[in-house]
């Protein structure tokens, strides 16, 4: 167990101890969460999994709730992040694929069966800011791939539903592996429907 008086170290610097011990107990829930569910975790395995005081974690996250949604937007952080190498095919392409491997996950399962439509409850009206995360990522990028001149100008949104659709539907039916080249095809098919269907500016 982690000594009690360090947490409460003045110090709360960027990687100093404070950092150390919620970054502890926030990977330990996102595990426990992964593994048991939701509903299937306890303050004391978080404790004993992040090597610290039960009582770190009370008085870091009073709210139980508050703890497992931290836990998961700072999971959905690497999800959420879309490369900008200048190429948007190229980037959504590696999107899906980052997306489909997430999916495929026991993180990923968990979260995607915590938010189905006769899941809802609080906690999932929460954890659905995981999600709302990593759509609003995908939105920039495309934004930004307009601005650019890669795209003709297209709602962000749809795109996204076009490409991440398929991706869901290989996935979660566990019909085969999502693999580069199903994220090649249809990347390929929306982007090419997109540039043929969207009118000229004016």
């Amino acid at each position: 167990m982690a000594d009690e008086s360090a947490d409460r170290s003045p110090a709360r610097r960027p990687g100093g101890r404070s950092a150390r011990v919620r970054a502890q107990i926030l990977a330990a829930t996102a595990e426990l969460v992964a593994r048991d569910g939701i509903a299937g975790f306890r303050y004391e395995e978080v404790a004993e999994r992040a090597g610290v005081n039960k009582t770190s974690v009370y008085r870091n996250w009073p709210d139980r709730e508050e703890l497992v949604v931290e836990a998961l937007l700072r999971y959905a952080e690497d999800l959420a992040s879309v490369a900008d190498t200048g190429d948007i095919h190229r980037d959504l392409v590696d999107y899906l694929l980052a997306l489909a491997g997430a999916l495929e996950t026991p993180f990923g399962r968990t979260l995607a069966q915590a938010v189905q439509p006769d899941r809802r409850n609080d906690t999932v009206q929460m954890l659905t800011k995981v999600l709302d995360e990593r759509v609003a990522a995908l939105r920039r990028r495309v934004d930004i791939a307009v601005d650019r001149g890669e795209l003709p100008s297209v709602d962000s949104a749809f795109l996204g539903e076009m490409i991440s659709g398929p991706v869901h539907l290989i996935v979660d039916r566990g019909m085969r592996t999502f693999n580069r080249a199903d994220a090649e095809r249809i990347v390929t098919v929306v982007l090419a429907g997109i540039r043929a269907t969207t009118p000229p500016p004016d």
